[in-house]
């Protein structure tokens, strides 16, 4: 974690609207989606192991967070009910996350229809 990274005030998992929020001591409040989350996974799972070698998630439009585990004090790794549980989310991964995630969102769902894949949601 950076010197500059705010650090978390609060972690809520909303499980019924399938979000995760994190409030920053800096006053910046972010709201994620599972999918969201789930798509943009830090593992090498989803990211692969060098630039280009990533992966496209589809069809985890109804996916939700099973279970939330803290590691040491600058990170959570995020268990996903559909197994994935391999990628550490750090406290500067989210704070980037949030302050890009509209572009991030909006880059993935035009890879999706680039591949030729369509969200599906229940």
């Amino acid at each position: 974690m950076s010197q500059k990274t705010p650090t978390p005030t609060e972690i809520n998992l909303h499980s019924k609207s399938r979000e995760l929020e994190i409030a920053f001591d800096d006053g910046s409040r972010f709201h994620f989606s599972s999918e969201f989350l789930r798509v943009h996974s830090p593992s090498a799972e989803v990211r692969g192991h060098a630039p280009g070698e990533e992966t496209l998630q589809v069809g985890k439009e109804n996916v939700n967070i099973k279970n939330l585990e803290p590691v040491g004090n600058y990170a959570i790794k995020i268990e996903f009910t559909d197994g994935h549980d391999s990628g550490i989310f750090s406290w500067d991964l989210f704070y980037n996350y949030g302050k890009n995630q509209e572009k991030m969102w909006q880059d993935y769902l035009q890879k999706l229809s680039d591949a030729g894949h369509e969200r599906k949601l229940n």
